[in-house]
């Protein structure tokens, strides 16, 4: 069990976003800000997942497909596409979203472990998973997202 999940009464501030109708959320103090979506320079030889690298105040940053990462098919850039520009493993990196939903703040109680078993194989890629209404959001861990991102974060 994650260590977050031990956590049952800590405020657990978030920012939530949609990749192909289904709910996402990963922690804020993991995001430096969030950008609207811009062409970006493609470089040859890069992870499919990685779309190419835009300029950010002067620094190069990567901008991964985060539905590709995932395993889910690529995302379409529309007027609401967005970049949430993250910090993983001391690693800046834009991460490609259909659209931000919603900034929350969540108790730790309200985060479940993600099911073990029935063809689940990237529980490894979630913290946990909690309800809000009637959606389930999927709490992302960045850290085991890109624990391999230092074989291709030297692409900017």
């Amino acid at each position: 069990m994650n260590a977050i999940l031990g956590r049952t009464g800590d405020a657990l501030e978030i920012i939530a976003f949609m990749l192909h109708e289904q709910q996402f959320c990963v922690r804020t103090t993991s995001i430096r800000e969030i950008r609207g979506w811009a062409p970006v320079t493609p470089i040859p030889h890069t992870p499919p997942e990685v779309l190419g690298v835009m300029n950010l105040r002067g620094t190069v940053i990567p901008i991964v497909d985060l539905a590709i990462k995932l395993g889910m098919p690529p995302a379409k850039t529309s007027e609401r596409s967005a970049i949430v520009v993250t910090n993983v493993k001391g690693r800046t990196i834009g991460l490609m979203v259909d659209r931000v939903s919603d900034i929350l703040t969540i108790s730790g109680s309200e985060l479940q472990p993600v099911p073990v078993g029935v063809g689940i194989t990237s529980a490894s890629y979630a913290e946990g998973i909690f309800a809000r209404d009637k959606d389930m959001i999927c709490f992302l861990d960045l850290e085991a997202i890109f624990a391999s991102a230092m074989d291709w974060a030297d692409v900017a």
